[in-house]
């Protein structure tokens, strides 16, 4: 019998082979090595190649989706995740890790979105007075941190996510309202019923802002003060976003950040994959940078916990 491991690193590698050969069959006619008349003939064939592997791996993308509950079964069962989205999150990705989480057997707790005020640092003294004026009794939030994003993660963390050694809400429902009808009230969230979770996924976009104002510098750091306080956190965007000043490249390349698990192809099936099978890395002590693009490690995680 196949199993569910052999499974997912077979998809794997039939997804890494279609995306290897559209990527390079794009970057070979764009880059221009066929710019003379004499070689349209074999330019014309690379652009009819790389529109036969785009077809094949929308088709690839299909069956995933088609799959994606039975590769996931059970896989959190019983565990408790909080969805967050950065301002340039794609409705349908958020959507799309939702579904995934349920097919898992986990249950989405709330959405939590953070505004364009949120990420910005021209808002950091405001949203960073809001912060210090709604820490619940007993909390320690780390007033001396530099960036906003940190601090708000310190936050949040602590406010909607449970005690990773006891499982337990920290603070009460009146600290946790208290908390988040500030921050609404102040421009820096958006939210509908929102319970305290066991995990969180941040949604996140492309990364095409993210060097404005620090944007993808904050949302990195913000995922990593959320995964200071939880069993485990995934940062989950497009391409992008892995790209330059995107959150998925800071994320990556800071080390205090190393233990965020970052997916930056969250826009396809084996991304929103990834980014379940990665909270189940999270709670047995792993973590992983997945995709396909700058630094990432692997296309999915292929040790999956027994």
């Amino acid at each position: 019998m196949i199993s569910f491991r052999h499974h997912a690193v077979s998809i794997a590698a039939v997804f890494l082979a279609l995306a290897l050969g559209v990527v390079l069959g794009t970057r070979t006619h764009s880059d221009g090595f066929f710019p003379g008349s004499a070689d349209k003939q074999r330019a014309d064939a690379l652009s009819s190649e790389n529109a036969r592997l785009t077809e094949q791996l929308k088709a690839a993308d299909d069956f995933l989706t088609g799959s994606a509950a039975k590769v996931l079964a059970g896989s959190l069962g019983s565990k408790s995740v909080l969805v967050f989205t950065t301002p340039d999150a794609d409705n349908a990705d958020a959507d799309a890790v939702a579904n995934s989480l349920t097919a898992a057997g986990a249950t989405v707790t709330g959405r939590v979105a953070l505004t364009g005020a949120f990420t910005d640092s021209a808002e950091g003294d405001r949203l960073r007075t809001a912060l210090t004026n709604v820490v619940p009794a007993g909390a320690k939030l780390q007033i001396d941190a530099a960036d906003q994003g940190s601090l708000g993660g310190d936050l949040l963390g602590q406010v909607l996510l449970t005690d990773p050694v006891s499982n337990q809400p920290r603070g009460t429902d009146q600290e946790r309202g208290l908390a988040l009808e500030t921050l609404r009230g102040g421009g820096f969230l958006t939210f509908g019923e929102v319970h305290p979770a066991q995990l969180a996924v941040v949604v996140t976009g492309d990364g095409a802002r993210a060097d404005e104002n620090n944007r993808g510098t904050i949302v990195a750091r913000f995922a990593g003060g959320l995964r200071a306080h939880s069993a485990g956190v995934v940062l989950a965007g497009r391409y992008g976003a892995a790209e330059g000043p995107g959150p998925i490249a800071v994320a990556r390349d800071e080390a205090p950040l190393a233990t965020i698990t970052t997916v930056d192809n969250v826009d396809h099936a084996i991304g929103r994959i990834t980014t379940v099978l990665g909270l189940t890395e999270q709670l047995n002590g792993g973590t992983g940078r997945y995709g396909t693009g700058a630094r990432a490690t692997s296309l999915t995680v292929v040790a999956m916990p027994r």
